[in-house]
């Protein structure tokens, strides 16, 4: 349990410092790709084992490592878009929504535990994600001709997730989460810098101190959140789908809470019983172990 309480303030944090992003006029593009280096640095740092690159790539998990790396960055740069041209309440639900996605996948593949209580809890979850999310009292809109990018969001996140939870179980020894989620994030990070070489040869690239200083101290809670994540996929008196559960609505619910506290967001009446919602799915969900 510890390992998920761990997961949720470290990816709480995340959202915490994008919101300082946006006060601090930070290049989030930038940001995100020094983060991915950071993240990449940290995993390398944690791992015990001496680094032998040739074996690294003969680990069973090594490809799905590289092809998780394209789908994070991908991932953001769909979350940028669809804020973009459908609003910040569209990007939260298409993220925080794709953990249907690793739940049914649990439950299907692994046969993980389907009571009462659990269905309850994982239903009036996704209720308090979608109330939780709402930015005015009218609800949430989708141009239709934007409708591929909320869409290609919340699969993507829901892949993301469940790959974790599939490598975790089929690949990834004790030893190697550290390793593991460095090459993820290593693989995101050779894109981005490709990405920021391309921006420098056609002259739109402007670097600076305030991004890197941001994406560094994004870096580090990025990779504990992926880190603990995995461990506490790995706690075997709780199921993946639960797991997801708790760890998503938990997030929502701290993230929400500390832009009441530290930037004095303003609610409606819809995101307070959200978050009512949202501490009810969590005791139903946790009870139902």
């Amino acid at each position: 349990m510890i390992y998920l309480i761990l997961s949720i303030l470290a990816s709480s944090l995340i959202f915490v410092i994008f919101k300082l992003f946006v006060k601090y006029n930070v290049d989030t593009l930038q940001a995100i790709i020094i983060n991915y280096v950071v993240a990449c640095i940290s995993g390398v740092i944690a791992y015990s084992e001496p680094i032998d690159l040739k074996n690294i790539s003969n680990e069973g998990w090594f490809y799905g490592a590289m092809i998780l790396g394209v789908i994070f960055i991908s991932v953001f740069n769909l979350m940028a878009i669809t804020t973009q041209k459908n609003g910040l309440s569209v990007a939260a639900v298409a993220t925080k929504m794709s953990l249907a996605i690793p739940i049914i996948f649990g439950i299907i593949v692994y046969h993980e535990s389907t009571g009462v209580l659990k269905i309850i809890g994982i239903i009036i979850a996704l209720i308090a994600v979608y109330l939780t999310s709402m930015k005015s009292a009218e609800g949430i809109s989708i141009n239709k001709e934007n409708l591929i990018f909320p869409l290609l969001v919340f699969i993507g996140s829901g892949i993301i997730d469940t790959s974790l939870k599939y490598f975790e179980t089929n690949h990834v020894a004790q030893n190697d989460v550290p390793i593991f989620s460095a090459t993820i994030f290593g693989f995101a990070a050779i894109i981005g810098i490709v990405t920021l070489l391309y921006k420098s040869i056609t002259g739109s690239l402007k670097l600076s101190v305030k991004n890197v200083i941001a994406g560094i101290g994004l870096g580090v809670p990025n990779y504990f959140s992926i880190f603990f994540l995995i461990k506490a996929l790995r706690y075997e008196n709780m199921d993946s789908s639960t797991v997801f559960t708790i760890n998503n609505v938990a997030v929502l619910l701290v993230s929400t809470i500390a832009g009441i506290v530290f930037f004095r967001e303003k609610l409606i009446l819809k995101n307070w019983i959200g978050i009512a919602l949202a501490i009810l799915s969590i005791i139903l969900v946790t009870f139902s172990i």
